[in-house]
């Protein structure tokens, strides 16, 4: 038999770090890139006689999130210990939630070549996320503590995908969603959107699902469909081969492309999960979940609806400049100040694409202000400089966010439309020959 004789059966569990100003237990800065073990205290490490204490804002996100992806509200939920050691969790247990997890039986609707399909969502659980462990080759490992506690929401999906255009287009479409509620910034280079991946196969039209491996924080796009594709081969060749399928947790290898073997797969009583005895349970009131419904922004597509209605701009750009907020928000705010949505939208999905792709950014790297973008195209508009000029000052506002109109002056790349000027010109010139 061959690999089309088989189907992957997968499950995503997304870990979204939440964009809180301080710990979820505690009240250490989140901020990313500190210097290593600078930002832990007695709580977040651990340390014996310590007590945790909930921070409230993490409750609000993962309510939004929840709301966002259709998810029911629980009004009460609890968090739980789960036990198990590794050098990045100094407890020697995590404090997640269990069996009365804040969000449930939501769901996302995604379309690929195939057409449309909805993918459930089990659950959304909010809990701490451990440590970085910074491996030495020959001299040890390294932990850096100033990640332990910083809040994460884990996005549990049912075992709905198919196919790795299906895995793509639900977690486009997930980041895109956490983005437009604002709980998260979703850098997968910063690791605050990871993945993991459960993937079983079995033989086309068989119903028993297969034994599942677990491929753990995968952080791009690129990688997670490598991983998920060579997974797919392996279990099938070993299938073929009369080899048993292991349950374990695997990692990616980027370099080969591989997925190697690290540890046999947990099962949930493994983790002897009970209440954690410092925390009290979390009561969400009809009032406070009203007030966060009444508080969520516009999605996308609601907000494709209304450009349709609003703006005189291809559907094709609506769809590409509302799959980011970010690059929404930057059109409509450029609009505002008087800018042709046409022309914005030009601007947008022309000379801004290409530089992020040239670049190797995603729209959220966008750092440009409207007010520069809306200058440059009224700097057209009064043909006070060339096309090929403009592109020219884009690259510098693009790179620099620069002003505009200074720079044409600075440099001196006004168009001259004074005919007398012009002539004047000509014959200085004509007179030096």
């Amino acid at each position: 038999m061959s690999g089309k004789d088989y189907e992957m059966v997968a499950g995503l569990e997304t870990h979204v770090e939440l964009k809180t100003a301080t710990k979820i237990f505690c009240g250490c800065s989140t901020d990313f890139g500190a210097e290593p073990n600078t930002q832990c205290c007695p709580v977040c490490t651990g340390m014996p006689g310590s007590l945790p204490v909930l921070n409230r804002q993490v409750v609000h996100y993962a309510i939004k999130a929840g709301l966002a992806v259709n998810c029911r509200i629980a009004s009460y939920s609890k968090e739980d210990r789960k036990n198990y050691f590794y050098p990045d969790l100094p407890k020697a247990y995590q404090i997640s939630q269990y069996d009365l997890p804040l969000c449930e039986n939501g769901y996302l609707d995604i379309e690929t070549g195939e057409g449309r399909k909805r993918i459930g969502i089990t659950r959304i659980h909010i809990e701490e996320d451990a440590g970085k462990l910074i491996h030495q080759e020959g001299k040890g490992t390294l932990i850096d503590y100033n990640r332990c506690g910083v809040p994460l929401i884990e996005i549990v999906s049912e075992p709905d995908f198919r196919s790795v255009e299906e895995i793509k287009a639900y977690l486009r479409k997930l980041r895109a969603t956490i983005l437009y509620t604002g709980v998260s910034d979703c850098k997968m280079n910063e690791g605050s959107l990871r993945v993991d991946v459960n993937l079983s196969v079995r033989k086309k039209g068989e119903e028993t699902l297969g034994t599942r491996t677990e491929m753990k924080n995968l952080n791009s796009f690129q990688f997670i469909a490598k991983a998920v594709e060579y997974e797919f081969r392996r279990q099938v060749e070993a299938l073929e081969a009369g080899e048993e399928i292991i349950q374990e947790t695997r990692r990616f290898d980027q370099a080969s492309g591989k997925t190697f073997s690290m540890r046999r797969k947990e099962d949930a009583n493994d983790y002897r999960y009970f209440p954690d005895p410092d925390l009290t349970p979390i009561f969400v009131s009809d009032e406070f979940l009203e007030e966060i419904k009444g508080k969520q922004p516009e999605f996308r597509t609601e907000k494709m609806k209304r450009y349709k209605e609003e703006f005189d701009i291809p559907e094709y750009d609506i769809e590409i400049i509302t799959g980011s907020k970010h690059m929404a928000d930057i059109f409509e705010a450029t609009v505002a100040l008087g800018a042709q949505p046409k022309k914005v939208s030009n601007w947008l999905m022309g000379e801004t694409l290409r530089l992020l792709k040239e670049k190797e950014l995603d729209a959220e790297d966008i750092r440009f202000s409207p007010e520069h973008l809306a200058a440059l195209i009224a700097l057209t508009d009064a043909r006070a400089i060339s096309s090929t000029v403009a592109k020219e000052v884009f690259e510098k506002v693009f790179k620099e966010d620069i002003d505009p109109e200074a720079y044409v002056k600075e440099k001196g790349l006004l168009t001259v439309n004074d005919e007398g000027a012009l002539r004047e010109t000509v014959a200085k010139a004509v007179s030096y020959t």
